[in-house]
């Protein structure tokens, strides 16, 4: 008889993308992240399931996380949950299923439905929790296309200060620092030019995105969303984007110039992360690595070096086939859901 496959599914449900993983025997075996405006209306994610159906087909289990509670498509926090808790319950109306609270781990979506508080945002416990399993010790660091989670983990216990978004933005574990789309504006409020530092005009003409593009580290597949122009992704186009933050037009510098400018940005943010890493490391060993996931690990592994510390990426620790590591990185909370999900129930 051949062996059943305990096939689980994790999604992480953002307010930006929907994040996806297969995990086979306890392998991530696929992973996947499909961008997902949710502030434009659940249509959206009608539209990424829909993509994404291929990776979680005939999923015996489907376990879940979000932080798209925080979308301006819902009043509060609060109503977001219940609003995905019921999309979820219509959408898997005869599978499995289970929600990753921040204090209980797994719990069905009728038990998830009366703790909103600790369904909010939680991917990140999950996330580090898994990390606890897989390297004991760590400063975990996630960095995706709009935030970044920065959490202790010691002796394979997550050590976290806060649990909800307020409270960890005062921690330091929660930086709104994104590799994609974050502003530029948000890290300084000046720019290099021609030998002198220059005010920055404060208005939605470039992203992080535009930035990593000029400095020739970002992956195309993890710029999802259309640009502040509305026009091509290229290089030329990002130095035109680039350039109206600082009054200028792509012409009046150089490409190596406009390249010295995106250094300045990404360093800010670097900054920014640095100086919430110093609040977050104190409660991890001096030895500890930094475990970095999400599709900001080239920046992870300069804070790293920065720290002083090992940079470990998750791709190479997760329990996944070769050819899924990066992904399984990529969208970490949903790999992160359906391994822990298979720990528990996989053997069922």
């Amino acid at each position: 008889m051949a062996k059943r496959k305990n096939i689980i599914a994790g999604f992480d449900i953002g307010g930006a993308h929907l994040k996806v993983a297969r995990v086979e025997n306890g392998k991530v075996v696929g992973a996947t992240t499909i961008g997902a405006p949710l502030w434009q209306g659940l249509h959206s994610l009608d539209t990424a399931f829909k993509q994404a159906a291929s990776v979680y087909a005939d999923a015996e289990l489907c376990a879940f996380t979000m932080t798209g509670e925080l979308s301006e498509a819902f009043s509060s926090r609060e109503a977001g949950v219940a609003s995905l808790l019921r999309y979820i319950a219509e959408r898997f109306p005869a599978a499995k299923k289970c929600v990753y609270t921040t204090r209980s781990g797994l719990v069905t979506v009728e038990r998830a439905a009366s703790v909103p508080a600790e369904v909010a945002s939680a991917n990140w416990h999950a996330t580090a929790t898994l990390v606890g399993r897989l390297a004991g010790g760590a400063l975990f660091v996630d960095m995706g296309s709009t935030t970044t989670d920065i959490i202790a983990v010691n002796s394979g216990t997550v050590v976290n200060e806060g649990f909800t978004d307020a409270e960890r933005l005062g921690t330091g574990e929660l930086v709104y620092a994104g590799f994609v789309r974050s502003f530029p504006f948000a890290f300084t409020s000046r720019a290099p030019v021609n030998g002198r530092f220059t005010p920055l005009m404060n208005e939605y003409f470039a992203t992080m995105a535009d930035v990593h593009r000029i400095l020739g580290v970002l992956q195309e597949k993890d710029d999802q969303h259309r640009t502040a122009d509305n026009k091509e992704k290229s290089l030329p186009a990002s130095i035109t984007r680039l350039a109206r933050i600082v009054g200028r037009d792509a012409g009046d510098l150089s490409e190596s110039e406009w390249r010295h400018i995106a250094e300045w940005f990404s360093e800010q943010q670097l900054r920014d992360l640095h100086d919430a890493s110093f609040l977050v490391s104190l409660r991890v060993a001096k030895d500890a690595p930094v475990v970095g996931a999400g599709i900001g690990r080239w920046q992870i592994a300069r804070l790293a070096e920065r720290l002083r510390r090992r940079f470990i990426d998750l791709a190479e620790i997760i329990p996944a086939t070769d050819a899924a590591r990066i992904a399984a990185s990529d969208a970490a909370p949903a790999a992160a859901v359906a391994l822990l999900a298979s720990s528990l129930f996989g053997d069922e």
